[in-house]
């Protein structure tokens, strides 16, 4: 492969994997562009955490792309990695999304060690609860302008964009849901993160 070549990782929303389908949708848009990876993270989220930030530092990304919970561990990650960073519809408050919806759920799309079971619960809100208190601190004058928001106009869960523009400048919208079509993800988000890919 091109030593040269571009590598982003898309971290997925809460219910999803890397098979999810903004994922295939980047890693098909740029295919022979960009090496897009795209992990199964794990359901608590330091744990989350701590494997994106390892496979940060093992491959180097020059970007990292989010969506929903994604873009909450992205907005966390991309400071510290120093790389910037697209958070689609970001999800900043997801205790208020999980204390409606304990008990058993099932991922929306296959993960790669065959389990599609998980459990929300107390200890899953408390995790999260801890996290989001602290999410912004890594957050500095510079990252402004390398941390951008691509906002769904029909999104219908996370309502979050006045949040984010209390830290970061650049705000985008699309006209679609939280979670984006494959048609969405080529028209909207694939040229946000090439000019990323820029900065």
């Amino acid at each position: 492969m091109d030593e040269r070549m571009k590598k982003i990782v898309f971290l997925h929303g809460f219910y999803a994997s890397g098979q999810c389908i903004p994922a295939l949708s980047l890693r098909n848009a740029f295919e022979g562009k960009a090496l897009v990876l795209t992990p199964d993270l794990p359901t608590y989220p330091r744990l989350a955490l701590e494997q994106a930030r390892s496979l940060c530092d093992k491959e180097k990304p020059d970007l990292l792309v989010g969506n929903s919970c994604g873009s909450f561990y992205a907005q966390m990650l991309a400071p510290v990695v120093g790389i910037p960073a697209l958070l689609g519809n970001p999800h900043f408050k997801m205790t208020e999304f999980l204390k409606p919806r304990i008990g058993e759920h099932e991922y929306k799309s296959p993960r790669k060690d065959g389990n599609q079971q998980f459990v929300i619960d107390e200890a899953l809100i408390k995790e999260f609860e801890e996290l989001e208190v602290i999410q912004f601190d890594s957050c500095h004058a510079e990252d402004k302008d390398r941390v951008w928001g691509l906002f769904g106009e029909q999104d219908t869960l996370a309502h979050f964009e006045p949040l984010f523009l209390e830290h970061y400048s650049h705000s985008f919208h699309f006209p679609g849901g939280h979670t984006p079509t494959a048609d969405e993800v080529r028209t909207w988000y694939v040229p946000l993160i090439e000019k990323l890919l820029m900065v």
